[in-house]
């Protein structure tokens, strides 16, 4: 049975972790299988893991290993073939049974954020405006811990400033603020280093490992073995399978 625990504010943030036998993650078995004209791909076969409150874990592979697929299917982007997933306290698959898109929606707004590499910012918006984006229809609280978030992740000094007056690093550390709005259980990060120098792609891993350590459990995707070193745990995924150590 799930069950919240509200973790103690640091630095004006919440994580409201959810709980779903401990886990925030627990996946058996889960499959996935794309049919593309006459072929049937199967993208993930068989794959298990769990991700635990506060845990840092990394899945590790070479392009088409099945990274993507398998942040997909935990966010609630893309439905599991077969297999069971749990998340956030919510059964995403179980046999027969499969949430809904209304549930998926609320697993995506609330207990679940996202991080990409290529940031997906909004041009015409400032920093403050894009990180509000996901609560744009609330009040000033919104924007109040927007702007807690954007100093949290070293940007109180850029509030106004649009996507084309930021670096890499600062466009990413905008779409991580933009990811924790919603105080989400689980933050995954697809390749969100991969288009960062070595500097900046440091500094934003480290600044993920603060987040893990005051009870943000992380899902983060990469081919880099050297930051897959860094990480609490490491699935290491080829092609569609978690590979054995």
């Amino acid at each position: 049975m799930a069950r919240i625990i509200n973790l103690p504010d640091h630095r004006n943030t919440r994580w409201f972790i959810v709980k779903h036998n401990g886990q925030i993650v627990h996946a058996s078995d889960l499959t996935k299988t794309y049919t593309v004209g006459a072929r049937e791909i199967a993208a993930l076969r068989g794959v298990s893991f769990t991700v635990s409150p506060g845990e840092f874990v990394v899945l590790l592979g070479p392009s088409g290993a099945g990274k993507t697929t398998t942040l997909n299917l935990v966010g609630g982007l893309d439905r599991p073939t077969g297999g069971s997933l749990h998340v956030a306290g919510e059964t995403i698959a179980d046999g027969d049974l499969h949430a809904g898109e209304g549930r998926l929606n609320a697993l995506r707004r609330g207990p679940v954020g996202f991080v990409f590499a290529d940031f997906h910012l909004l041009s015409t918006l400032t920093a403050l405006e894009n990180v509000q984006v996901p609560l744009i229809w609330e009040d000033q609280a919104a924007r109040d811990r927007a702007e807690a978030l954007l100093c949290r992740v070293g940007l109180g000094h850029r509030l106004t400033h649009r996507p084309d007056e930021l670096s890499g690093g600062e466009m990413q550390r905008v779409a991580l603020a933009r990811a924790l709005i919603n105080r989400p259980a689980l933050l995954l990060a697809d390749e969100p280093t991969a288009n960062l120098d070595t500097r900046t792609r440091d500094e934003i891993f480290e600044l993920l490992r603060e987040l893990s350590d005051e009870g943000l459990a992380i899902l983060f995707a990469t081919h880099d073995h050297e930051l897959a070193a860094r990480g609490d745990a490491v699935l290491r995924l080829s092609d569609g399978v978690i590979l054995d150590d």
